[in-house]
């Protein structure tokens, strides 16, 4: 079954292609200055009742030309299988689209990352019909960002950063510098990011408990019980209930006095009464925005005072 980690591993690439111009140079490749990225279907079944199915597909069109496909796996551990399933993956996606096809694979620890670098060679004996070389990514060349002022520079590149060393050492201090850094994002990026890293970390694991304490998170994934989506449906429940507008706000309100309750932030009486006595659905829903980057609960209404 896959994993909700696995699948934070590769979906940034489908949903923040413009990861794709550093990755490109931490392998030594030279990145097309621009191009467009399109996402193609990752079901390689060919014969029904064997499928077969890549984590994610992007074909890469540069503006200049040279179209090329990248075959993205995320890869959890080490499995003597994949070097058929790879070998497949590039030869029916170069058939299908007429187009060269090359394999990213993502790792998350050390030595799956080294075993994915192969070459894995498929044939017999010392005869190699087919040998496939993947590209990889994982602790051994993914930089390590601890400045938070380099992580709001390429927020996307951080957060991948951050969830490739979910097991660093230094894996606290990574994510206390991008969570300083998503102070200055905007509240759509933060949910997303923060999202994306609850579910890739993992809600068990260190880095996963050090980020649910770093900051509350988003409702970019539905259905994965994430803080704010824990809130968000609360108080949306609490609306329904009491059947018009104010049980609606009320319900919001209660949502962000949460959010700064699991974040530790303290509230005074005053900010208490002014969350709760506001019925305005659009000013609660800026200040539910808020709430998961403030670092003082005044800091909710400064745009609005």
């Amino acid at each position: 079954m896959v994993s909700s980690r696995h699948e934070a591993a590769h979906r940034i690439f489908q949903e923040r292609p413009e990861l794709l111009t550093p990755v490109f140079r931490i392998l030594d490749l030279s990145p097309p200055e621009k191009a467009a990225v399109e996402v193609l279907t990752p079901d390689a079944t060919e014969i029904r009742p064997l499928e077969r199915r890549v984590d994610s597909v992007l074909r890469v069109k540069p503006f200049d030309g040279g179209d090329f496909l990248l075959a993205i796996e995320a890869q959890g551990r080490c499995d003597p299988d994949k070097a058929v399933n790879w070998g497949y993956y590039v030869s029916y996606l170069a058939a299908k689209y007429k187009q060269p096809a090359l394999l990213l694979v993502v790792c998350q620890d050390k030595a799956t990352a080294e075993w994915a670098t192969g070459p894995f060679r498929v044939g017999v004996d010392d005869w190699t019909a087919l040998s496939v070389h993947p590209l990889v990514l994982g602790p051994g060349n993914v930089p390590v960002i601890l400045d938070p002022d380099e992580a709001a520079q390429d927020l996307t590149l951080a957060t991948f950063s951050a969830l490739t060393h979910g097991s660093h050492q230094d894996a606290a201090a990574i994510l206390k510098a991008l969570a300083r850094a998503m102070g200055t994002a905007d509240p759509e990026s933060v949910s997303y990011y923060s999202e994306l890293l609850e579910i890739g970390l993992g809600s068990t694991t260190p880095a996963g408990i050090t980020w649910r304490n770093e900051m509350s998170v988003g409702t970019y994934f539905p259905g994965r019980g994430t803080l704010i989506e824990e809130t968000f449906l609360k108080g949306k429940a609490e609306g329904m209930a009491e059947g018009k507008a104010e049980g609606e706000a009320h319900g919001r309100a209660r949502g962000v006095l949460r959010v700064l309750e699991k974040r530790g932030i303290i509230t005074s009486p005053e900010t208490r009464d002014r969350i709760t006595n506001c019925t305005d659905l659009d000013t609660l829903d800026r200040w539910l925005d808020r709430a998961v980057i403030v670092s003082t609960a005044n800091e909710l209404f400064e745009e609005d005072d």
